[in-house]
């Protein structure tokens, strides 16, 4: 648990950590390289936050790929892989590829007040809107929210201001966002009077 509450259940993680074993998870971040690569070239991002990396850390492997023109930190961060489950610190940018989708319903606004607090220059966030390919041990989609981007975009913007939304299949689309500007600091002390 984090100062904005549990971002994943005990036992949704053992049902997570399961499907990452499998080892062919997390793999929508290499078709991202290229958009992410170009916001860290543009932006100067010299500290990214992978956020919900999966266990082959996919986005790091497709940025050298891609050659960001600078030295950059990358961190990686998922509560469903034991290496990367460390508490995450903020980042100049954050990436969620392909993760919101397969986050618990109840904890959705959790995750994404994390994902705000976590982000001070940029997010890129990818969301698939419809059923996954594979399957939970418990039966269930790995997809548990398929939903629309209509009922996604009020969340987004309730937490970042958005600068591109951009429908990327007949089943996704991606945000890019920047921060709101935050009246509090993490522990509560006003900013402004």
């Amino acid at each position: 648990m984090n100062a904005f509450g549990n971002v994943i259940t005990e036992d949704y993680r053992k049902l997570q950590e399961e499907l990452h074993a499998k080892g062919n998870y997390g793999v929508a971040s290499l078709k991202y390289g290229h958009l992410v690569a170009e916001i860290m070239n543009t932006l100067e991002i010299t500290h990214l936050l992978d956020y919900g990396c999966g266990s082959m850390k996919n986005l790091l492997k497709a940025l050298k790929a891609q050659g960001v023109k600078h030295k950059f930190t990358y961190q990686a961060y998922d509560p469903a892989v034991p290496d990367c489950a460390g508490a995450p610190i903020p980042a100049q940018m954050v990436a969620c590829i392909d993760v919101l989708e397969h986050i618990e319903p109840d904890l959705l606004d959790n995750v994404l007040d994390h994902l705000a607090a976590l982000t001070e220059l940029v997010l890129l966030a990818t969301v698939h809107t419809g059923p996954a390919g594979k399957v939970l041990s418990d039966g269930r989609n790995a997809h548990l929210i398929q939903q629309p981007m209509e009922w996604w975009l009020p969340k987004f913007l309730q937490r970042f201001e958005l600068q591109t939304c951009q429908v990327i299949s007949a089943h996704g689309f991606h945000v890019i966002c920047y921060p709101k500007p935050r009246l509090e600091k993490p522990n509560g002390e006003k900013l402004v009077s």
